[in-house]
């Protein structure tokens, strides 16, 4: 059985999996920045495949600037060009959309394995540098969804907007009243956050026609952003690596 690269390219970072079948056997990760360079991206590729033949990849990217130098990267490495994720390939699901082009690649990928894993309603957040929600209806439809600031979004513009507010670390434990200007920053970000992220989910639903609705999430600062929300959630690290998954074979396997 084949092996194939997986590649997510964010914003931030870039998620890379060695998938065989349907198994996601190793996982890595850089920063999109870094992914710049050939060097830095052949170097992940190669340490994650180790010692098996790659045949293939999926290329997800919301970095277009970048898709020819990994393109070019993966034809070398796999001898064949990656399958490139947009609003033109085959999916589980119906893009109900007006401009379904301006849907981002990791977006219609979350969808996908969200879909797959639910086959009903479901909401989808991804918090990444922004943090998305997308909606699929319980006959297989994207409908759309939200877009908001992603958590680090956040407090990084406090700290550079602002003459004396500093860079914090979000997490760690804080009171119901900040002390000090960092635990302050911190109750602002968490609670906050997970205030916005209860009131979209509230009005996302309101505008669905479902009796049931499951809501799942992934993303780096996922477990984070959602420690203390009062409504049920999967977290999934690995959704949108798993969607990638899905794509190709329905595109290529079929």
């Amino acid at each position: 059985m084949e092996a194939f690269f997986v590649i997510d390219v964010g914003n931030t970072s870039t998620h890379v999996g060695l998938v065989r079948g349907r198994r996601i056997l190793r996982q890595g990760r850089m920063s999109t920045r870094e992914g710049r360079d050939e060097r830095n991206i052949t170097a992940l590729l190669r340490r994650i495949a180790g010692a098996r033949k790659v045949t293939g990849s999926v290329l997800c990217s919301v970095v277009p600037g970048l898709n020819p130098l990994w393109t070019e990267i993966l034809m070398k490495l796999c001898g064949s060009l990656p399958l490139v994720v947009d609003h033109r390939i085959c999916l589980n699901i119906t893009v109900d959309y007006p401009h379904p082009e301006t849907i981002g690649a990791d977006r219609l990928a979350d969808a996908a394995a969200a879909w797959a894993r639910y086959k009903g309603a479901v909401i989808v957040a991804d918090f990444g540098t922004a943090l998305t929600f997308d909606v699929i209806t319980g006959d297989g439809r994207y409908v759309g969804g939200v877009i908001a600031p992603g958590l680090p979004l956040m407090t990084d513009y406090l700290s550079e907007r602002t003459a004396l507010l500093p860079q914090i670390k979000l997490g760690g434990r804080f009171k119901a009243i900040g002390r000090s200007t960092d635990e302050a920053m911190r109750i602002g970000a968490m609670v906050g956050y997970c205030g916005m992220v209860r009131e979209i989910l509230r009005h996302i639903k309101s505008g669905m026609k479902e009796r049931r609705v499951r809501f799942c999430a992934t993303g780096g600062y996922a477990g984070l952003a959602l420690k203390g929300l009062d409504t049920p959630v999967d977290i999934i690290p690995e959704l949108t690596l798993e969607g990638l998954v899905l794509l190709r074979e329905i595109n290529i396997l079929q």
